[in-house]
């Protein structure tokens, strides 16, 4: 009896993802332009034959199939994004947004597509800190920031003293040109979310490494200009993505099997 109610759920289940893949809608070959960054690994980047890939570019080849989307691609740096799509630049923006309250005000974003935590990225001998209070405690020590990043605020807020001011928060335009400069030398830490740092660790042979406890979850989200009508397709194509075992899928593929580098 337990197994035929075992069988009987897999049934269902699989009846309602069928379902939920048959109600998405057809957007007949709509032309859409999204823009990224191209510098958070495994999410997006330019990989060694030069080709822009990652998890998002396959999440949204995925969310163009379903939906019948025609995708261009455009890139622009982070501090542009949010205001160019905001402004109606582009139709979708994705480089591992956070999903925050703040940025709500300028765009929409989509249900969570991923869920990550804030690590301590480091040089591979670094070994005068191991964590954030060791990291706050030297007043030598520097770090590398975007403005407006999550990572920005969690290294003023919970590493640091509040200041926004703080000289010890060195700014750059992209995320990678703080990695070099981490990687150099010029700073010593360098905060991102999980998966990010991850690819960095794997790529860097030895020069970079996670210290510490993380210092928190965030969700990720694509992003849309204001009343934006993909918002709702997107979302119910997340949702099927997830339900099918396809997100699952491009998890393993990006965060386990794929080596950086190669």
């Amino acid at each position: 009896m337990k197994r035929i109610a075992t069988i009987a759920g897999f049934a269902l289940a699989a009846l309602g993802t069928l379902a939920q893949a048959q109600s998405l809608p057809d957007l007949a070959g709509r032309e859409i332009v999204v823009v990224t960054e191209n510098a958070y690994p495994p999410l997006q980047f330019v990989d060694a034959q030069g080709q822009a890939v990652g998890w998002e570019y396959d999440a949204m080849a995925e969310i163009a199939r379903r939906l019948n989307l025609k995708v261009t691609y455009e890139n622009t740096s982070w501090d542009a994004m949010i205001p160019a799509v905001s402004g109606g630049q582009y139709d979708i923006g994705m480089t591992g947004i956070t999903i925050r309250d703040d940025r709500k005000a300028q765009v929409d974003f989509s249900d969570p597509y991923m869920r990550s935590e804030m690590v301590m990225m480091v040089r591979g001998d670094e070994a005068r800190f191991a964590d954030a209070k060791g990291f706050a405690a030297n007043a030598e020590l520097l770090m590398a920031a975007q403005p407006g990043t999550t990572p920005f605020y969690v290294g003023v807020y919970e590493v640091l003293d509040g200041n926004e001011a703080n000289p010890r928060i060195k700014m750059f335009e992209t995320f990678g040109a703080g990695v070099e400069a981490l990687k150099a030398g010029d700073v010593d830490l360098v905060l991102t979310d999980g998966t990010s740092g991850a690819g960095y660790v794997a790529a860097s042979e030895g020069k970079l490494k996670v210290v510490g406890e993380k210092l928190g979850a965030e969700d990720f989200g694509f992003i849309f200009p204001k009343d934006s009508d993909l918002v709702a397709p997107v979302n119910a194509a997340i949702a099927a993505m997830k339900a099918d075992g396809t997100s699952a899928t491009l998890d393993k593929k990006w965060f386990l099997d794929y080596k950086m580098g190669q």
